[in-house]
């Protein structure tokens, strides 16, 4: 086996045993004959309105790919919205968020596109995301006076945003620091290298775009809104009414718990995020446990559906020869 394939190994092992770890800890925490009745008498009405919500959400967050690729390549608005299923359904079964590399691969490889740009304009979809999630929260958490390890995860999740903005500034303007064209001549020795890291920079560009960039702020605030009425509503279907706060702190705790890198679906760390966070807004363990659980089943019923629907259409097999060339030819 070589390098890279054992790195994958160990990442794929690291992040089952994450979430066999936080499987265990939530049935610690739970009684779980109660959480199965609760279950058991969840509403299919209200159920199918979070669905609703949570394919609506998804769908906006298919616009935002498309609003950040626009700069780079023009692509429709329906085969975007299949490479994003696609690496959705890649997440599912697949560890450490695979889906993501997926998602660009299908889409340089179809659309004749670098797919090392396309991972570009993910990165920044992915900034952008995170850092609503953490402003989400972190209101929350202000409106609710959530205070222990909700309120400490939120400030580290604040200060990796601020990393990451840092990051992406420093991507954007490489070629402007000082030191950068000693670097670029040192970078003549290995051409391939310098090449992927200019078209790595043409997609983290686009966040130096202010009216791309502010869409995507703004799709990112809709498309969060859309999953904490899904919250909201998987809480009626059971009986339980969560205000706009404590839906809010739900949705946007559980998908910072999903960045985590686990198991496939993020099984286990989202479970034990919406209890955790449930049990801090005043919810009891076992229904904050059920919400969690309809709301994770719905969206891998939608993303994997979605998904399969997808490559059905896309089709499995490689795309043709000059498509092939050309997404090469930008890598």
């Amino acid at each position: 086996m070589d390098r890279i394939g054992r790195r994958s190994l160990i990442r794929a092992a690291v992040g089952v045993a994450v979430s066999v770890v936080a499987v265990a800890l939530v049935v610690r925490s739970v009684d779980v004959a109660a959480t199965a009745r609760v279950l058991a008498a969840a509403s299919p009405a209200w159920l199918l309105l979070a669905a609703g919500f949570l394919l609506l959400d998804v769908v906006i967050r298919a616009v935002r790919w498309q609003r950040l690729l626009a700069p780079v390549a023009r692509v429709g608005l329906g085969s975007v919205f299949g490479y994003l299923l696609i690496g959705y359904l890649a997440n599912n079964v697949l560890p450490a968020r695979i889906g993501e590399l997926v998602r660009c691969h299908y889409l340089g490889d179809r659309e004749g596109v670098s797919r090392t740009t396309t991972l570009g304009t993910v990165v920044v979809e992915r900034i952008v995301d995170i850092g609503v999630v953490v402003a989400i929260a972190a209101a929350a958490i202000l409106v609710l006076s959530v205070r222990g390890i909700v309120a400490s995860a939120v400030l580290v999740g604040v200060a990796i945003v601020t990393l990451m903005v840092v990051g992406l500034g420093l991507g954007i303007a490489a070629h402007r620091i000082p030191g950068a064209e000693r670097l670029r001549v040192a970078a003549e020795r290995w051409p391939r290298v310098g090449e992927v890291a200019g078209k790595l920079r043409d997609g983290l560009a686009v966040a130096g775009r202010p009216r791309v960039l502010l869409e995507a702020v703004v799709l990112s605030v809709v498309a969060w809104g859309a999953t904490l009425l899904a919250f909201a509503a998987a809480g009626q279907s059971i009986g339980v009414e969560l205000s706009i706060g404590q839906a809010s702190l739900l949705a946007s705790g559980v998908a910072l718990a999903a960045a985590i890198p686990s198991g496939p679906a993020s099984l286990g760390t989202f479970e034990l995020a919406a209890v955790r966070i449930g049990v801090a807004v005043g919810t009891a363990a076992e229904p904050a446990l059920a919400i969690g659980i309809l709301v994770h089943v719905l969206i891998l019923l939608i993303t994997s559906g979605g998904g399969l629907i997808a490559l059905a259409r896309l089709g499995l097999t490689a795309p043709s020869a000059a498509e092939s060339s050309a997404g090469r030819a930008g890598d």
